[in-house]
Protein backbone atom coordinates (compact mmCIF):
# COMPACT_ATOMS: atom_id res chain seq x y z
CA UNK A 1 0.00 0.00 0.00
CA UNK A 2 1.39 3.41 -0.99
CA UNK A 3 1.37 6.04 1.77
CA UNK A 4 -0.18 9.33 0.76
CA UNK A 5 1.68 12.60 0.85
CA UNK A 6 1.58 14.55 4.11
CA UNK A 7 0.66 18.21 3.89
CA UNK A 8 3.52 20.34 5.23
CA UNK A 9 2.03 22.63 7.82
CA UNK A 10 2.15 23.12 11.56
CA UNK A 11 0.69 20.29 13.58
CA UNK A 12 -1.89 21.79 15.89
CA UNK A 13 -2.09 18.86 18.32
CA UNK A 14 0.69 19.29 20.86
CA UNK A 15 1.23 15.59 21.55
CA UNK A 16 1.36 14.71 17.86
CA UNK A 17 3.72 17.62 17.28
CA UNK A 18 6.16 16.43 19.95
CA UNK A 19 6.10 12.85 18.60
CA UNK A 20 6.70 14.06 15.05
CA UNK A 21 9.53 16.32 16.22
CA UNK A 22 11.29 13.43 17.96
CA UNK A 23 10.95 11.12 14.96
CA UNK A 24 12.00 13.71 12.37
CA UNK A 25 14.93 14.89 14.50
CA UNK A 26 16.26 11.37 14.82
CA UNK A 27 15.77 10.85 11.10
CA UNK A 28 17.60 14.10 10.32
CA UNK A 29 20.58 13.19 12.47
CA UNK A 30 20.61 9.70 10.93
CA UNK A 31 20.70 11.15 7.42
CA UNK A 32 23.45 13.58 8.45
CA UNK A 33 25.50 10.72 9.83
CA UNK A 34 25.00 8.68 6.66
CA UNK A 35 26.02 11.66 4.54
CA UNK A 36 29.21 12.17 6.51
CA UNK A 37 30.15 8.48 6.30
CA UNK A 38 29.21 7.80 2.68
CA UNK A 39 30.65 11.01 1.28
CA UNK A 40 33.45 11.68 3.83
CA UNK A 41 31.84 15.06 4.51
CA UNK A 42 32.05 17.24 7.57
CA UNK A 43 28.44 17.61 8.72
CA UNK A 44 26.94 19.48 11.68
CA UNK A 45 23.30 19.97 12.59
CA UNK A 46 21.86 22.16 15.36
CA UNK A 47 18.19 21.96 16.36
CA UNK A 48 16.26 23.86 19.02
CA UNK A 49 12.92 22.49 20.09
CA UNK A 50 9.87 24.66 20.68
CA UNK A 51 10.62 24.62 24.41
CA UNK A 52 14.19 25.89 23.73
CA UNK A 53 16.03 22.61 24.28
CA UNK A 54 19.19 22.13 22.19
CA UNK A 55 19.87 19.06 20.04
CA UNK A 56 22.98 18.81 17.91
CA UNK A 57 24.94 16.41 15.73
CA UNK A 58 28.43 16.79 14.33
CA UNK A 59 30.62 14.35 12.46
CA UNK A 60 33.62 16.03 14.14
CA UNK A 61 34.11 18.63 16.87
CA UNK A 62 31.30 21.18 16.71
CA UNK A 63 33.59 24.16 17.48
CA UNK A 64 35.93 23.33 14.60
CA UNK A 65 32.98 22.93 12.25
CA UNK A 66 31.57 26.32 13.29
CA UNK A 67 34.99 27.95 12.99
CA UNK A 68 35.36 26.52 9.52
CA UNK A 69 31.90 27.78 8.66
CA UNK A 70 32.90 31.25 9.80
CA UNK A 71 35.70 31.39 7.25
CA UNK A 72 33.14 31.09 4.47
CA UNK A 73 30.47 33.33 6.02
CA UNK A 74 31.86 36.84 6.65
CA UNK A 75 28.39 38.22 7.41
CA UNK A 76 28.24 36.23 10.63
CA UNK A 77 31.92 36.04 11.49
CA UNK A 78 34.55 38.74 11.49
CA UNK A 79 38.22 37.77 11.86
CA UNK A 80 37.18 34.27 12.90
CA UNK A 81 34.91 35.54 15.72
CA UNK A 82 31.11 35.90 15.77
CA UNK A 83 29.73 39.42 15.56
CA UNK A 84 28.00 38.92 18.91
CA UNK A 85 31.36 38.23 20.54
CA UNK A 86 32.92 41.27 18.92
CA UNK A 87 29.97 43.38 20.05
CA UNK A 88 30.48 42.21 23.63
CA UNK A 89 34.18 43.07 23.39
CA UNK A 90 33.31 46.59 22.22
CA UNK A 91 30.87 46.99 25.09
CA UNK A 92 33.56 45.87 27.53
CA UNK A 93 36.01 48.42 26.12
CA UNK A 94 33.43 51.20 26.42
CA UNK A 95 32.66 50.13 29.97
CA UNK A 96 36.35 50.24 30.91
CA UNK A 97 36.62 53.74 29.43
CA UNK A 98 33.56 54.91 31.39
CA UNK A 99 34.96 53.43 34.62
CA UNK A 100 38.22 55.35 34.12
CA UNK A 101 36.31 58.58 33.45
CA UNK A 102 34.25 58.08 36.60
CA UNK A 103 37.40 57.53 38.64
CA UNK A 104 38.92 60.75 37.28
CA UNK A 105 35.74 62.68 38.05
CA UNK A 106 35.68 61.35 41.60
CA UNK A 107 39.32 62.38 42.12
CA UNK A 108 38.56 65.86 40.74
CA UNK A 109 35.51 66.17 42.97
CA UNK A 110 37.56 65.30 46.05
CA UNK A 111 40.07 67.96 45.10
CA UNK A 112 37.28 70.53 44.78
CA UNK A 113 36.20 69.55 48.30
CA UNK A 114 39.76 70.21 49.53
CA UNK A 115 40.81 66.56 49.75
CA UNK A 116 43.86 64.94 48.20
CA UNK A 117 45.62 68.21 47.35
CA UNK A 118 49.06 66.98 48.36
CA UNK A 119 49.92 65.78 44.85
CA UNK A 120 48.66 68.96 43.10
CA UNK A 121 51.08 71.41 41.57
CA UNK A 122 50.78 75.19 41.85
CA UNK A 123 49.19 75.42 38.41
CA UNK A 124 46.64 72.76 39.29
CA UNK A 125 45.77 74.56 42.53
CA UNK A 126 45.33 77.82 40.65
CA UNK A 127 43.04 76.06 38.19
CA UNK A 128 40.99 74.65 41.05
CA UNK A 129 40.81 78.11 42.62
CA UNK A 130 39.54 79.63 39.36
CA UNK A 131 36.95 76.90 38.93
CA UNK A 132 35.71 77.27 42.49
CA UNK A 133 35.38 81.05 42.10
CA UNK A 134 33.43 80.56 38.88
CA UNK A 135 31.14 78.06 40.58
CA UNK A 136 30.61 80.46 43.49
CA UNK A 137 29.60 83.26 41.10
CA UNK A 138 27.07 81.00 39.47
CA UNK A 139 25.72 79.89 42.85
CA UNK A 140 25.43 83.47 44.13
CA UNK A 141 23.70 84.57 40.96
CA UNK A 142 21.18 81.78 41.31
CA UNK A 143 20.72 82.61 44.98
CA UNK A 144 20.01 86.24 44.13
CA UNK A 145 17.43 85.16 41.57
CA UNK A 146 15.65 83.03 44.16
CA UNK A 147 15.66 85.91 46.66
CA UNK A 148 14.21 88.24 44.04
CA UNK A 149 11.47 85.75 43.23
CA UNK A 150 10.60 85.35 46.90
CA UNK A 151 10.51 89.12 47.42
CA UNK A 152 8.21 89.54 44.43
CA UNK A 153 5.87 86.87 45.77
CA UNK A 154 5.81 88.55 49.20
CA UNK A 155 4.94 91.92 47.62
CA UNK A 156 2.13 90.34 45.65
CA UNK A 157 0.84 88.71 48.83
CA UNK A 158 1.00 92.05 50.66
CA UNK A 159 -0.91 93.76 47.85
CA UNK A 160 -3.59 91.08 47.98
CA UNK A 161 -3.94 91.50 51.74
CA UNK A 162 -4.25 95.27 51.40
CA UNK A 163 -6.90 94.91 48.71
CA UNK A 164 -8.80 92.45 50.87
CA UNK A 165 -8.59 94.79 53.86
CA UNK A 166 -9.84 97.70 51.73
CA UNK A 167 -12.80 95.67 50.45
CA UNK A 168 -13.73 94.63 53.98
CA UNK A 169 -13.58 98.25 55.14
CA UNK A 170 -15.80 99.39 52.28
CA UNK A 171 -18.33 96.68 53.10
CA UNK A 172 -18.43 97.76 56.76
CA UNK A 173 -19.02 101.39 55.77
CA UNK A 174 -21.75 100.38 53.31
CA UNK A 175 -23.52 98.28 55.93
CA UNK A 176 -23.37 101.15 58.42
CA UNK A 177 -24.95 103.60 55.95
CA UNK A 178 -27.82 101.36 54.92
CA UNK A 179 -28.62 100.12 58.44
CA UNK A 180 -32.36 101.01 59.19
CA UNK A 181 -33.23 103.45 62.02
CA UNK A 182 -35.19 102.00 64.93
CA UNK A 183 -38.74 103.53 65.22
CA UNK A 184 -39.48 105.69 68.30
CA UNK A 185 -42.91 105.18 69.92
CA UNK A 186 -44.43 107.95 72.01
CA UNK A 187 -46.68 106.75 74.82
CA UNK A 188 -49.48 109.08 75.99
CA UNK A 189 -51.48 108.55 79.10
CA UNK A 190 -55.32 108.80 79.07
CA UNK A 191 -57.78 109.44 81.81
CA UNK A 192 -61.00 107.58 82.50
CA UNK A 193 -62.94 109.72 79.99
CA UNK A 194 -60.50 108.98 77.21
CA UNK A 195 -58.92 112.41 77.05
CA UNK A 196 -55.17 112.69 76.87
CA UNK A 197 -53.39 113.68 79.95
CA UNK A 198 -50.34 115.83 79.57
CA UNK A 199 -47.75 116.04 82.19
CA UNK A 200 -46.68 119.50 83.20
CA UNK A 201 -43.90 120.54 85.38
CA UNK A 202 -46.48 122.57 87.32
CA UNK A 203 -49.10 119.78 87.53
CA UNK A 204 -47.88 118.76 90.93
CA UNK A 205 -46.14 120.67 93.58
CA UNK A 206 -44.17 119.40 96.48
CA UNK A 207 -44.37 121.32 99.68
CA UNK A 208 -41.07 121.92 101.30
CA UNK A 209 -42.17 124.31 104.12
CA UNK A 210 -41.07 123.34 107.61
CA UNK A 211 -43.74 123.61 110.35
CA UNK A 212 -43.04 123.56 114.12
CA UNK A 213 -45.81 122.48 116.45
CA UNK A 214 -49.01 120.66 115.86
CA UNK A 215 -50.05 120.25 112.31
CA UNK A 216 -52.58 122.80 111.10
CA UNK A 217 -55.34 121.76 108.84
CA UNK A 218 -55.32 123.84 105.72
CA UNK A 219 -58.43 124.77 103.85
Amino acid sequence: MVRGKIEIKKIENRTSRQITFSKRRNGLFKKAHELSVLCDAQVAAIVFSQSGRLYEFSSSEMEKTIERYGKFSPDYFVSGRPQEELYLLELKKEMDIMVKKIDLLEVHQRKLMGQGLGSCSLAQLQGLDTQIEKSLRIIRSRKAELYADQLLKLKEKERELLDQRRRLREEEIRETLVRPMLPVTLHTGKDETGSACRMSKHSSEVETDLFIGFPVTRL
